[in-house]
């Protein structure tokens, strides 16, 4: 499972003034909140009639991704931020509500693989027929719903144009989310090979995408598994990777190129590159004990080398002064040895960047 927070939008889908879905949104965000933060769950609550999406008006079919429209834009960047929705809508006509229908024809690639939950709310069906509905349109975007819902009957549930407290309904809210929830973790490798820029990996079903500050969490892992060997060899806890906190993590994630290989949800191995000066510097590559010997670190090593700049000369890297599997597999990979040997115990290895 992966150790990402995963992000839940909730959709208040009526933009009826007046209409019941805002104290719905927050009935449910109040209930659901102890549990969220008890899972890591962002809860991000969208109000389509504050997108001011109009009937859509995009030349080029959803699944392009090439949007005009600015409003097109930022609906498309909350949907690809998400991990997971919850839909709050009423039943209108035994059917969901046209702004939902329009809001999800909008996009494409950005709902594939996520998992959708539903609150509705109605009279004699309390809203049931417009989950009906909605499912037959969400499968076909490849939303994938969960079986847990809450459905609200507001003549048993509203008085004085408010919600009645019930128990019930809490709990049954508190289930929704949880189970959103373990179906977004089960997704996400789904979710991260539908990537734009996801790459097929090296290994049968693996993918390779940059690394971002939110995978801080499984880069700390693969460090603290991978660098264990490297202390022992080397005769020494002196060893960056081993040391360094979450917070330290994200930051040089910021700033270096750094691709994983991932494998239903596991970081399988990683390396960074940067230009200084006139290097291209390459560093922390590591894969999983398990792996080595398959060919992933070199295949990670000359992805990183395809990224030099075309105004560096060579390309630096550094390894501990003992690590002789790794020295060997450097100079297989056409590096030399250099008279870089630092303080700190490691040694340098260049290529030319014609080399390559």
């Amino acid at each position: 499972m992966s150790t990402k927070s995963p992000r839940v939008v909730v959709l208040i889908c009526s933009t009826r003034p007046g209409a019941l879905g805002p104290l719905v949104a927050q009935w449910l965000i109040e209930a659901v909140t102890l549990r969220a933060a008890e899972l890591g769950v962002e809860l991000v609550p969208v109000a389509l009639g504050d997108l001011n999406l109009p009937f859509l008006d995009e030349e080029e079919h959803p699944s392009s991704g090439v949007y005009q429209h600015e409003h097109t834009r930022r609906w498309s960047a909350i949907v690809d931020a998400a991990d997971g929705f919850i839909a709050v809508t009423p039943e209108y006509n035994y059917g969901m509500p046209a702004t939902l229908k329009n809001a999800l024809d909008y996009l494409g690639r950005e709902w594939a693989w996520k998992p959708i939950g539903f609150v509705s709310y109605g009279n004699t069906s309390a809203g049931t027929r417009s989950v009906q509905h909605a499912k037959q349109v969400v499968t076909t975007l490849r939303l994938v719903p969960v079986g847990a819902t809450v459905a609200i009957r507001i003549g048993d549930a509203v008085e004085s144009g408010r919600l009645l407290p019930d128990p019930a309904r809490d709990t049954a809210g508190v289930g929704l989310v949880d189970e959103l929830v373990r179906v977004a973790h089960a997704l996400r490798p789904m979710r991260e090979r539908a990537r734009a820029d996801a790459l097929p990996g090296p290994v049968p079903g693996s993918y390779a995408r940059r690394l971002t500050p939110d995978d801080a969490p499984e880069v700390t892992v693969l460090q603290r598994c991978c660098w264990v060997e490297e202390a022992v060899v080397n005769d020494t806890m002196a060893i960056p990777a081993l040391h360094e906190s979450l917070e330290e993590v994200r930051d040089w994630l910021e700033t270096w190129h750094t691709t994983g290989i991932w494998l239903d949800g596991r970081l399988l191995g990683m390396v960074r590159a940067r230009r200084d000066g006139t290097d291209w510097q390459v560093g922390r590559l590591a894969v999983v004990p398990d792996l080595r010997g398959h060919g992933l670190g070199r295949w990670l090593l000359r992805t990183a080398e395809t990224g030099a700049r075309p105004d560096c000369r060579r390309i630096l890297l550094f390894t501990g002064a003992k690590s002789l599997r790794n020295i060997s597999l450097y100079h297989s990979e056409g590096y030399q040895s250099e008279p870089l040997a630092r303080p700190d115990g490691t040694t340098g290895l260049t290529k030319g960047i014609s080399a390559r």
